[in-house]
């Protein structure tokens, strides 16, 4: 009951985040359009984007919760991290696409309208600070979220880049600095997207875990009694909050199945307390011919 009560949570607040981050997609477009500010349609296509990776991650969160079948006998829990591959995807294409459009804006320097600049820049300040507190006790759910989480902590702190600009082109009519925070936009969401992107292909490609050293787990199982060797390992992270371990264990001695379930009781919880991997699948083997020319 508790954890479908967390999940309806996560939902409520995915929802309360989307609807905000519309409305002020939707201002800073009309705002920058007609001041001619580049760095406040950029900063509207950052939140378009967000908004497109907080659906994202409600999708997927909703599809995640699907129960396992025959068919997809580990569920659907990778919806979520396709969902974040995709995103990522999408962010990093904005960002070049708006370093295009400052370096153009370089070239061809604009007049600005500061007033649009400084009052939206402001609104969408405060819209993203509310996202980030209805998102930050879910941060931790999984990537997606975490990423979406991120990247409103981004437009917040965007949101400030634009207003900066709008005070310096009111002050001193700086016009450059309307490109100058476009790039600093465009730098800062390429930079925390690739690695939102690097580890969720390293999920989906089923690499082992950055964090966990292979050859320290088949050195501790090796010193476990009753186990001669381990080999034909596999490591890798079905979600970013499950990591599975399989393998094959040569037993020295030749012992009886419940005793073999013991030591794979013990191994579980053993990879559990030193490496948090959550999936253990063991097979035990006794080789038939320990010493050659005796069979």
């Amino acid at each position: 009951m508790e954890h479908h009560h967390e999940h309806n949570h996560t939902g409520r607040n995915l929802t309360f985040t989307v609807l905000l981050n519309l409305v002020i997609t939707v201002g800073q477009f009309v705002g920058g359009f007609i001041s001619g500010s580049l760095a406040l349609i950029s900063d509207a296509l950052h939140n378009l984007s967000d908004v497109i990776a907080v659906v994202l991650a409600y999708v997927a969160h909703r599809v995640g919760l699907l129960p396992q079948t025959s068919k997809s006998s580990f569920g659907y829990k990778r919806a979520e991290i396709l969902a974040a591959f995709i995103n990522s995807l999408a962010l990093i294409a904005v960002s070049v696409y708006l370093l295009f459009e400052a370096f153009e804006r370089f070239r061809n320097p604009k007049e600005v309208g500061f007033g649009w600049m400084l009052a939206l820049g402001f609104l969408g300040f405060l819209a993203n600070t509310l996202s980030v507190f209805a998102l930050h006790h879910d941060k931790q759910e999984n990537l997606n979220i975490r990423a979406a989480y991120i990247h409103l902590i981004g437009d917040a702190m965007t949101s400030v880049a634009v207003m900066i600009g709008a005070v310096c082109i009111w002050l001193w009519n700086i016009y450059w600095i309307d490109p100058l925070v476009t790039v600093v936009i465009s730098v800062y969401i390429f930079v925390h997207t690739v690695q939102v992107l690097k580890e969720s292909v390293e999920i989906l490609m089923q690499f082992a875990p950055s964090d966990i050293d292979q050859e320290q787990v088949v050195e501790l199982l090796d010193n476990l009694d009753h186990i001669e060797r381990v080999y034909h390992i596999h490591l890798w992270r079905l979600s970013d909050r499950s990591v599975h371990f399989e393998a094959h264990i040569v037993l020295s001695t030749d012992l009886p199945v419940s005793d073999t379930s013991r030591i794979s009781e013990q191994i579980k919880q053993i990879l559990m307390a030193r490496f948090k991997i959550t999936h253990v699948t063991l097979q035990f083997e006794y080789p038939q011919c320990p010493e050659p020319g005796n069979c």
